[in-house]
């Protein structure tokens, strides 16, 4: 089985069931990955509804195409960054959708390539953008980042309380070209406790900086209410507290809205052991009723 055919959707039966796909609806992958969320909706939503997907990484969004060619026209997929649904939704005729979903992890098939260089267990280049048209690399905020500036951004996007002592670590081993060496020079400042690798949280806030993750979502979550019909639904899939922190606080917030998660929706034991990397989602859902 390729890494591609591997894949598991996070979350998969609960998205389908909160987003409740039916004939002739408009849906919005807007993270499509290798397609899995996008599938359980066409499935649903047939013979005639309709689904549009947006991802920022190409490789992610040729895996999709082939996943999901067998529906034909009734699937439309964008090479962009879910930054600025709203224009491209008008643009294709998604401007009033019954449902979007944004699983906002990284994929498996980011994780496993290690030309990417986002997993600490392989020895690409320091890369770590989702798209490669973007400008700034991981290795480019490793190396040029002053030392301040880099224990600032590993400790608000890493939630790293070793921030400072790690980026001097790393700043005196500089230049650091692959993701195996900036693992190694962390892993000899922290020490190796337990079972999660001491660069960990140091690779999620290169990551989020690399691509402005916690920006676009900032920006997007306006825009997705204003893309969805009265009675659509958001379901949003979070991996780190940052993240949900954001989409808790605006579905709480909006006059528009009406959450429908009080709590967020957990993966069973079931699905985490048919996906590890699903432990740390949670799935928060909202319908537009203004």
């Amino acid at each position: 089985m390729t890494q591609e055919r591997a894949h598991v959707a996070v979350l998969f039966h609960r998205v389908i069931e909160y987003l409740a796909p039916r004939d002739g609806g408009r849906y919005i992958d807007a993270t499509l990955g290798a397609g899995g969320h996008a599938q359980g909706l066409l499935e649903r939503s047939a013979p005639t509804g309709r689904l549009l997907g947006l991802d920022a990484d190409p490789h992610a969004l040729a895996v999709a195409a082939q996943t999901l060619a067998r529906y034909g026209e009734r699937v439309l997929l964008v090479h962009a960054n879910f930054e600025n649904l709203k224009a491209i939704a008008a643009a294709r005729g998604f401007a009033l959708a019954d449902g979007i979903v944004l699983d906002l992890g990284l994929s498996s098939m980011q994780l496993g390539d290690a030309a990417r260089g986002f997993s600490f267990q392989t020895d690409g280049a320091l890369d770590m953008r989702f798209d490669p048209r973007d400008k700034t690399t991981a290795a480019d905020l490793v190396n040029t980042l002053p030392e301040k500036e880099l224990a600032d951004l590993i400790f608000e996007y890493g939630e790293e309380r070793a921030s400072r002592h790690l980026a001097r670590a790393i700043v005196h081993a500089r230049p650091l070209a692959t993701a195996r060496q900036l693992a190694d020079v962390i892993e000899r400042a922290r020490g190796r406790r337990g079972r999660v690798h001491p660069a960990t949280r140091t690779f999620q806030a290169l990551r989020i900086a690399v691509n402005r993750e916690l920006h676009v979502l900032d920006h997007v979550l306006p825009q997705v209410v204003e893309t969805l019909k009265p009675g659509g639904r958001i379901a949003i899939i979070a991996f780190h507290s940052l993240e949900d922190r954001r989409v808790k606080n605006y579905f709480r917030e909006s006059e528009q809205l009406r959450v429908l998660t009080k709590h967020p929706r957990r993966p069973t034991d079931e699905e985490i052991a048919a996906n590890p990397r699903s432990r740390s989602a949670k799935l928060r859902v909202a319908e537009r009723v203004l």
